[in-house]
């Protein structure tokens, strides 16, 4: 984990890759997981039979949306902002999802401060979020992260 002791500190790297957080496992249980809490189940995620003979990627695939709500915790794992006293999502400005995430792939997220703008109470922080899959060629995830910290 990277930290960085002030906003300072970081704004003065601005459009430099700052963190690369750990892997993390796409299992088939977090993507039934996923589907029930978004009662989303197309087969493509949770049907492994329909997959093998049927889907293009040869078995089950992770949501998009799990990828993305991945990000959240691969950020707080690879970055600390240690004065800040709170740090909340604020949107997302773009978001792609460029190749499939097969069931027992590892990603990770490649961090790079794209833009820091004062708020009351504060500073917002533009994120370009890349999410890569072990061993793929293609991104699994880019995005445009919205945040609002607070010190």
């Amino acid at each position: 984990m990277r930290e960085f002791a002030t906003l300072a500190d970081m704004q003065a790297l601005t459009g430099q890759e700052l963190a690369v957080s750990d892997w993390v496992e796409i299992t088939q249980e977090r993507v039934n997981l996923f589907a029930d809490a978004t009662e989303d189940h197309q087969w493509i995620h949770v049907d492994l039979e329909r997959c093998a003979r049927e889907s293009p990627f040869g078995g089950p695939v992770a949501h998009g949306f799990l990828t993305l709500s991945l990000i959240s915790g691969l950020f707080e794992r690879a970055l600390r902002m240690v004065d800040a006293k709170m740090v909340v999502n604020y949107g997302l400005n773009k978001v792609r999802f460029p190749a499939p995430v097969p069931v027992g792939s590892r990603v990770r997220a490649r961090l790079t401060l794209q833009q820091v703008e004062p708020i009351d109470g504060g500073a917002q922080l533009e994120w370009s979020v890349v999410v890569e899959r072990e061993g793929g060629t293609k991104p699994v995830c880019v995005a445009e992260l919205l945040i609002r910290r607070y010190a």
